[in-house]
């Protein structure tokens, strides 16, 4: 097969520099041999150094800005290896490791890169280009690395041409877990989707929903950012604003930006809560200008720089606020810590990091803690070497243990072994000491099936090659005048929750609530968000919930509308009430008085029954139809007051359907009777001929009182069967639900009481006509307003009924009943029982009569003269000279004597006795 191969160029920039590359071997920081060699990418410097001299030249510079956390990852992977080779796991196979230095920068990684995949073994470097690399043997096996996520997308670009294994212990970005694009990628820390997930979990915990955001300005700040977006938005957290500053610390628009991004912090007073995505470099940068201007806030630390021991012994440090960061689950470090302490017993010929460090520690040996860091961060490569050739070579224990961040060590040490224990699975059947034994692509499918035991828990890659292991919540505490990092709890990646260890620190978390981080008030339950113009969600106003909804929580979007129409809530309410169901009970002060009306015309009724039972052979109950025609009446009577007990107390079905049809029916059956005796009485005293047979042939007493009754019955029984009465629930009134029964056709309703107005109207026509009756029987003109009181009352109940609601509706028809009845039934009979209980002398036989002789003796004459049938001589018929024409005494010759005013005596005929006798009997 053809191949192409090419030489990684190493160029030069200063022959008098140490650090300078001169060949591929100057270019790598820390290399050991063995059967299989491992890779290292680290950015153990913060930035590379660009000179103005040659810009376009493309050479490989120097770096400045030593970063003692990396520094000691890469002390990690060493002492991961040598603790492996010293052990039993490889069975006799070394691991070596070619460590590099990125210098955070793209270009340095993708140079290093290149040197991992050059052929194992060449002399020159080469990196053959092939069609199916499948047997291809570059020099490494496996990467540990890269630092950022930037520069780990761009490597594993790189190596998944040769599917080389890359384990990252620190490259979060969420995008790295796609395979299709990094199919050889691993990381033995969780993507930043746990960690976006985490933020706002303790943000939304916390009650704040008003933040800032800083970022770098490169793939992870742009990537770990979205990733926070999409979960702050899920979570309803709005992003007051979003600072971008630049990824290298030689921009120049970087130290401007900075200043920038305070100023918006110092301006937005309500943002109290910043969540910062950067490096240590740039968070020193923005700290230490952030302490100038007296910044107070509380900041939330991504893993990259949560533990970072350089930032938090800044001077000063404890002005910025309150800073809790999450940090990557740490482990056991005493044997690192031990391994440490006998670091200076090291040779340094094969890491020039260490060589660089212990320079490091001569040129800033003589200043303080803080500032001895700040040194060594400065120092570039170049200057590094003109400043140290007069110095002493000094060695500080404490300084590398003190800066130990436990979740970077853990992950490192965890990306070394799961490399080991692939590596192990297979050298099962193969002679790994050959380092053609196997290629990179067959580790990597091993490395998917790698489970290492962690603090006695299995861990393992998921299908997105991330690491399951939790985040540690890390508080930075001011302890005995110093800022200690201390772990406030633990956070479960995969339940999404925090558990703590103890009380103390809860209460730590808890404290954190004290601080208000809001757009808006907080809206109290019994209230709802109303949205502002603002773009954000976070920022609207607290409206009162309406009438009949609620709330119940603090900052609810709306309100809940009470869940049925039983319950109700008044304005700004944190709950619905159960409405209050009222009747008219027997209870109420009013229904007790109509009951007590109701049983007052009961006892008027039986009196007069009684009354009438006891006088039933005198003219004045006869002359009344007689006692079966006045109990039907009574009896009528009686009903109409009973059916007002149906309505009051709890309706029911029952009641709904026998108060109308008991009222219509006996209402119907007491006018059918009344319009009989008026009938009767029109029919006694009427002496036109026509109109006498006319009203005999219409008087049927029994046919008319049934069949007008019985309408009244057809009636009432389609209205039940087909619209009948139900009860129902009146919701008009918002605290109380109202029981009443609804009639269920208007219709019917209306067709029943006016079938009774029209019985009525015919007897108070015919009562009308009959009013002019003798002086001491006058029953037609009390029928006449009796009917009178029906109609007024029911004209008037019609608009009343109408307009009315409540529990007293049912009280206005008790009433127009209890008017009609009372006034029927007393214009009926208490005239009558008057006549009978005071008037005794007038209800005699002889006096009976009497009466009615005077009257058909006016009514005679009347009509004689209306009709001219008198004596042809005579112009004008007299009136009688007394009232008692019908005896002998004012006859003449069995005439009557009649004599107009101014005119002669004439005579008229006399009404026999037995003539009125007659009339008598008729009524």
């Amino acid at each position: 097969m053809a191949f192409i191969s090419f030489l990684i160029p190493c160029f030069v920039i200063g022959t008098d520099i140490a650090f300078s590359c001169q060949n591929a071997a100057d270019f790598v920081g820390a290399s050991s041999p063995g059967d299989i060699v491992i890779g290292g990418l680290f950015a153990v410097h913060s930035e590379m150094l660009h000179t103005e001299e040659d810009p376009i030249k493309p050479v490989i510079q120097n770096c400045a800005g030593f970063e003692i956390q990396v520094f000691l990852q890469t002390l990690a992977m060493i002492h991961a290896i040598e603790t492996i080779n010293n052990s039993t796991l490889l069975s006799g196979v070394t691991l070596g490791y070619e460590i590099y230095d990125t210098c955070a920068e793209v270009t340095k990684a993708m140079a290093s890169a290149l040197r991992f995949l050059s052929k194992f073994n060449s002399s020159e470097d080469a990196v053959e280009f092939k069609c199916n690399y499948s047997d291809y043997i570059p020099r490494i096996k496996a990467v540990t690395g890269a630092s950022y996520s930037e520069v780990s997308m761009a490597v594993s670009r790189l190596l998944a041409l040769q599917l080389i294994p890359q384990v990252s212990p620190a490259s979060s970005a969420e995008i790295l877990s796609d395979k299709i694009r990094f199919p050889s990628f691993f990381r033995t820390i969780p993507s930043d989707f746990h960690q976006t997930r985490a933020m706002t979990h303790l943000i939304c915990e916390s009650g704040w929903n008003w933040i800032g955001v800083i970022a770098t300005d490169d793939d992870n700040g742009r990537f770990a950012l979205e990733s926070f977006g999409v979960q702050a938005m899920v979570n309803n957290v709005c992003i007051a604003f979003k600072e971008m500053l630049p990824a290298y610390l030689s921009d120049s628009t970087f130290h401007t930006k900075v200043d920038r991004a305070i100023e918006k912090i110092v301006k937005e007073t309500r943002v109290n809560v910043i969540v910062v995505f950067m490096r240590q470099f740039h968070v020193l940068k923005l700290f230490k200008k952030a302490i100038e201007r007296n910044v107070n806030k509380i900041w939330i630390a991504s893993d990259n720089w949560s533990a970072a021991v350089k930032i938090s012994t800044i001077p000063n440090i404890r002005q910025l606020g309150t800073i809790v960061g999450f940090g990557f689950k740490s482990g056991d470090t005493s044997s690192f810590q031990d391994f440490l302490r006998n670091l200076h017993e090291k040779p340094t010929e094969n890491n020039n990091f260490l060589r660089e460090y212990i320079m490091l520690l001569s040129v800033c040996a003589h200043l303080q803690y803080h500032d001895f860091q700040t040194c060594i961060s400065n120092q570039s490569q170049d200057d590094l070497f003109e400043d140290v050739e007069n110095k002493h070579q000094i060695w500080r224990d404490d300084f590398l243990n003190a800066n130990i961040e436990p979740g970077f060590i853990q992950s490192t040490t965890l990306a070394v072994y799961a490399i080991a224990h692939a590596i192990k699975g297979q050298c099962k059947n193969r002679n790994c000491k050959d380092p053609s034994a196997f290629s990179p692509w067959e580790l990597l499918e091993e490395l998917k099936k790698v489970v290492i035991i962690d603090d006695d828990k299995e861990v393992k890659f998921d299908s997105n090659g991330d690491m399951s292991t939790s985040y540690d919540v890390l508080l930075w505490k001011e302890i005995d005048g110093h800022m200690e990092i201390t772990t406030m709890a633990e956070y479960d990646a995969e339940k999404g929750d925090f558990i703590f260890e103890d009380e103390e620190k809860k209460k730590d978390f808890l404290d954190l609530r004290k601080v208000q981080s809001t757009c808006s008030q907080h809206c109290r339950p019994g209230q709802m968000k109303k949205v502002t113009e603002s773009p954000h969600t976070c920022c609207y106003e607290c409206v009162y919930c309406p009438e009949n909804h609620y709330s119940n929580q603090t900052d609810m979007d709306y309100c809940y509308r009470c869940n049925n129409k039983t319950y109700w809530a008044p304005i700004n309410s944190t709950t619905c009430y159960k409405k209050t169901i009222y009747f008219l009970s027997w209870t109420d002060w009013f229904a007790v008085f109509l009951l007590l009306l109701s049983a007052f015309g009961v006892v008027l009724v039986l009196s007069i029954c009684v009354i009438f039972t006891k006088n039933l052979n005198t003219p004045v109950v006869k002359a009344s139809g007689g006692l079966t025609v006045c109990y039907i009446i009574l009896f009528s009577h009686f009903l109409i007051f009973l059916s007002t007990i149906f309505f009051i107390d709890v309706p029911t079905e029952f009641k709904c359907k026998t108060r109308q049809a008991l009222f219509g029916i006996s209402f119907t059956l007491c006018v059918s009777c009344i319009l009989i005796k008026s009938l009767k009485i029109l029919l006694a005293f009427s002496f036109d001929p026509k109109l006498q047979n006319f009203l005999k042939c219409m008087y049927k007493p029994i046919p008319t009182v049934v069949t007008c009754t019985g309408i009244q019955v057809i009636i009432c029984t389609c209205w039940l069967i087909f619209r009948t009465p139900f009860v129902n629930q009146n919701f008009s009134i918002p605290k109380a639900i109202i029981l009443e029964c609804n009639e269920g056709s208007i219709v019917a309703f209306g067709i029943m009481l006016g079938y009774i107005a029209a019985l009525a109207f015919i007897c108070f026509i015919f009562a009308f006509k009959g009013r002019k009756l003798p002086e001491n029987y006058n029953e037609a003109k009390f029928i006449t307003f009796g009917m009178l009181i029906y109609f007024i009352a029911w004209i008037v109940f019609i608009p009343v009924y109408a307009t009315t609601f409540g529990k007293y509706l049912p009280a206005v028809e008790i009433i127009v009943v209890l008017i009609s009845n009372y006034g029927i039934l007393c214009c009926t009979f208490l005239p009558k029982c008057y006549i009978i209980v005071y008037k005794q002398e007038t209800n005699t036989k002889s006096a009976f009569l009497k009466m009615v002789y005077t009257y058909s003796s006016k009514s005679a004459g009347s009509v004689a003269v209306s009709q001219i049938s008198l004596d042809s001589k005579s112009s004008s018929f007299r009136a009688p000279i007394s009232d008692s024409c019908n005896t002998d005494k004012n006859s003449v010759n069995g005439n009557c004597v009649f004599q107009v005013p101014g005119q002669p005596l004439i005579k008229g005929k006399v009404l026999p006795k037995n003539a009125a006798r007659k009339r008598v009997s008729s009524i």
